[in-house]
C-alpha cells in the first residue's frame, strides 16, 4: 500500500498549492481567497523519490455550525486514514491561537505529524519558523509551496520513514469515470455520496457548496467506477466571483475527461434555460449522457406529469438519453442507476460492423430516398465507423454536401433505432467521391482541340 500523507491547517495557508506541487498538476482549486477546498481531494504524489497518495483537505475554522462543520467532518476523514500528517502554517501570519489548537487535536492523533511553514519565501529559514516550536511539534520546516523551495527534501524526508516498496506499485483501475454536473443545490453531492454509501463529499443545503471537481474511486458490484462530483453552474450573468468562474471551467472540463455524464435535474423547480445550456454543452462534448430526475418524492402524480412534459418541450435534443427518476436524500431508485450507465457507456464504445451500416443506409435510403440537388438525385453509397464515444459513421457518396440537416436527422434516428444505441449521441460525416470520369472527360476534351488545331493547321496549308 502507499503511504498516505494528509495536508492540513486553517484556510488559506497553502494546502492545495502544496497538493498541486507534489501531485504536479492543477488539480486542486487555488486563489488567495480563504476556505476554497471544501471535500476531500486525493491525488498519486510524483514529486519524491517514490509514489504516495497526498490528500488536500478544508481549512479547519473552528466553526461548529453550518459547512464548516461538515467540511471540519471531511478533515478528520482525512486524519484518520491518513499514515502522516502535514500541518501547514503560515510565515507571514506567525503562530495563531487557531494553530495552536489543531495542534493540540493533531498531538491527540497519535500519528506522525510535520510542523510546516509555508511562504518563507524571502524569509530566513530559521526566523521563519522560530515562532512555531510553541506548538510541540518537534522542528518546523520551512517552505515555499508557490515557488517550490525546500518542498522535495520534505516529501523526502517523510518518506524515509516509511518502508521501500516491493517493486512498482500497481496503478489503480479508474474504470467507468461518471460526471455528476447540474445547476447549483440540485443535489450532486447528495447523490454521490448516496452512491459511495458514505459522507464523502460536503452536501449542505446551499447553492455553492462545492467549488472544485473531486475525483473519486470505488467498487459496485465488483465493478470499478470513478465519480467526479462537479461544481453548479450558474447562467454567465450570475456567475460574478473569479472563483466560482474556475469552478465552472472545472466542471467543463470534467465533462470532456468524462465516458459517461449524469445530468442532474430538481424536480421541484422544473427545467431553467441552464439546464438547457448545460444540456447543449454536454451534447456537443458527444459523451454519453444518462438524465436524473432528484427530488421525485412527494411529487402529486400531475406535478410529475408536468414535470416530463417539461423535459420533452425544453430538451427534445436529449431524447437519445434514458432518463432516471430518484431521490438521492432517501436512495429511492438510485441503485437503478447503474445499469442505464453501464448501457450508455457500451454503445458509447460499441465496435460496429462496415456491412452492417452499409445495410442499414440501403434499407434506410430505400424507405425515403434522399432530395434532388440540381436536377439530380443525392447517392450515399456505403457506410463505416469512423469513432468511438461518441460514435461516429462515415457515409460516402455524391453530392453528399448538399444533404440537409432534416435527412441527416433521419439516418441519425434511424442508425440509432435499428442499433438500438440508447444513452450516446451519433455523429454523421459525409464524405463525396471524385467523378471517376472527371479525368476522362478533360482528356477527350483536350483531344478534340488537338484535333481541331490539326485540321486548321491542314487547311491553312492548302
Amino acid at each position: 500500500m502507499l503511504p498516505v500523507i494528509a495536508l492540513v491547517g486553517r484556510p488559506n495557508v497553502g494546502k492545495s498549492t502544496l497538493f498541486n506541487r507534489l501531485t504536479r498538476s492543477r488539480d486542486a482549486l487555488v486563489a488567495d481567497q480563504p476556505g476554497l477546498t471544501r471535500d476531500r481531494q486525493y491525488g498519486v504524489g510524483k514529486l519524491g523519490d517514490r509514489p504516495y497518495v497526498v490528500v488536500d483537505t478544508g481549512g479547519l475554522s473552528g466553526e461548529e455550525s453550518g459547512v464548516d462543520q461538515l467540511m471540519e467532518q471531511q478533515v478528520q476523514a482525512a486524519i484518520a486514514e491518513a499514515d502522516h500528517i502535514l500541518f501547514l502554517l503560515d510565515a507571514r501570519a506567525g503562530c495563531t491561537p487557531a494553530d495552536a489548537v489543531i495542534a493540540s487535536q493533531l498531538r491527540r492523533t497519535g500519528k506522525p505529524v510535520s510542523a510546516v511553514v509555508n511562504k518563507s519565501e524571502n524569509l530566513d529559514g530559521a526566523m521563519a519558523g522560530a515562532d512555531f516550536f510553541s506548538l510541540g511539534l518537534g522542528e518546523p520546516l520551512p517552505i515555499s509551496a508557490a515557488h517550490g523551495r525546500g518542498v522535495r527534501s520534505l516529501i523526502n524526508d517523510v518518506l524515509d520513514a516509511f518502508p521501500e516498496p516491493d517493486g512498482l506499485a500497481p496503478e489503480q483501475d479508474t474504470g467507468t469515470l461518471i460526471a455528476v454536473v447540474g445547476r447549483p443545490n440540485v443535489g450532486k453531492s447528495t447523490l454521490v455520496n448516496r452512491m459511495l454509501g458514505e459522507e464523502r463529499v460536503v452536501a449542505f443545503d446551499q447553492p455553492g457548496t462545492t467549488r472544485d471537481s473531486v475525483f473519486i474511486t470505488y467498487t459496485h458490484d465488483d465493478k470499478p467506477y470513478t465519480l467526479i462530483d462537479t461544481a453548479g453552474v450558474r447562467r454567465r450573468a450570475r456567475v460574478s466571483e473569479m472563483i466560482e468562474k474556475f469552478s465552472v471551467i472545472k466542471t467543463l472540463q470534467a465533462i470532456e475527461r468524462a465516458n459517461v455524464v449524469m445530468l442532474v435535474l430538481d424536480a421541484q423547480q422544473g427545467v431553467g434555460e441552464q439546464d438547457a445550456t448545460l444540456a447543449g454543452h454536454i451534447l456537443e462534448s458527444g459523451r454519453a449522457l444518462v438524465v436524473v430526475i432528484n427530488k421525485w418524492d412527494g411529487l402529486q402524480p400531475d406535478q410529475r406529469d408536468r414535470v416530463k412534459d417539461d423535459i420533452d418541450r425544453k430538451l427534445p435534443f436529449l431524447d437519445f438519453a434514458a432518463k432516471r427518476f430518484i431521490s438521492a436524500l432517501h436512495g429511492s431508485g438510485v441503485g437503478k442507476l447503474y445499469q442505464a450507465l453501464d448501457s450508455a457507456y457500451a454503445n458509447a464504445t460499441r465496435k460496429l460492423a462496415t456491412p452492417e451500416l452499409t445495410r442499414i443506409l440501403e434499407w434506410t435510403v430505400q424507405e425515403h430516398q434522399p432530395p434532388m440537388v440540381h436536377g439530380r438525385r443525392i447517392k450515399l453509397r456505403y457506410a463505416h465507423q469512423g469513432g468511438q464515444n461518441p460514435p461516429i459513421i462515415v457515409i460516402h457518396g455524391n453530392q453528399t454536401d448538399a444533404v440537409p440537416t432534416t435527412y441527416k436527422r433521419y439516418l441519425v434516428n434511424r442508425f440509432r433505432e435499428v442499433l438500438k444505441l440508447t444513452g450516446t449521441p451519433i455523429r454523421i460525416e459525409f464524405k463525396s467521391g471524385d467523378n471517376p470520369f472527371k479525368d476522362r472527360k478533360n482528356k477527350l476534351t483536350q483531344r478534340q482541340v488537338q484535333k481541331r488545331q490539326r485540321l486548321k493547321s491542314h487547311s491553312k496549308r492548302k
